[in-house]
């Protein structure tokens, strides 16, 4: 199970989870029959994020996919161990996500 956090509404951003859904695909990976995903969308209100972020890691998911830079931050308040992969981040190591892009590691650093 893949945890999908979204700072817009599924119809705003319909065309990232296509090409999100296509990625997977690419790799074996197709919802409804190898995976299930979780998706929380912040409807355009960035002060939701830390909720359904908080939300999503108390979910028996195994991968957080944060589309960008709220996103991403919102995600590392919740202090998570989960792997997370995330899009669309401007200055990942300045703000913390990642220790260096050459070598990111596996989760978001605390």
């Amino acid at each position: 199970r893949i945890g999908f956090l979204g700072p817009g509404t599924p119809q705003t951003r319909a065309s990232c989870v296509p090409g999100f859904s296509e990625g997977l695909r690419e790799h074996g990976w197709v919802e409804g029959q190898n995976i299930a995903i979780e998706y929380r969308w912040a409807e355009g209100r960035a002060e939701r994020l830390p909720a359904l972020a908080a939300e999503l890691v108390q979910l028996p998911v195994e991968v957080l996919f944060a589309v960008n830079t709220p996103a991403v931050l919102a995600v590392k308040t919740t202090g998570t161990q989960l792997p997370v992969v995330f899009t669309a981040v401007s200055e990942p190591i300045e703000i913390g996500v990642v220790h260096s892009l050459a070598q990111p590691g596996g989760k978001t650093p605390a």
